[in-house]
């Protein structure tokens, strides 16, 4: 099983996207299977909470600290 995997070397992880997209209940799943919270986004080298932060998503940001 990798929960980390990046479909291609420039494509985000499941956990960048879902910070992005501010999907709380996904990122929650995603930290339960013990997603990596400092892997950087390939393009922007961005991790989950900075995304996370700039969107808005409170909810988002509270699971990743």
């Amino acid at each position: 099983r990798e929960i980390d995997w990046y479909g291609v070397k420039t494509d985000p992880t499941p956990l960048l996207l879902a910070a992005r997209l501010g999907i709380a209940t996904l990122v929650k799943l995603l930290l339960e299977g013990e997603a990596r919270v400092d892997l950087e986004d390939p393009r922007s080298g961005r991790t989950p909470l900075s995304w996370a932060a700039e969107g808005g998503h409170e909810a988002v940001v509270k699971l990743l600290l």
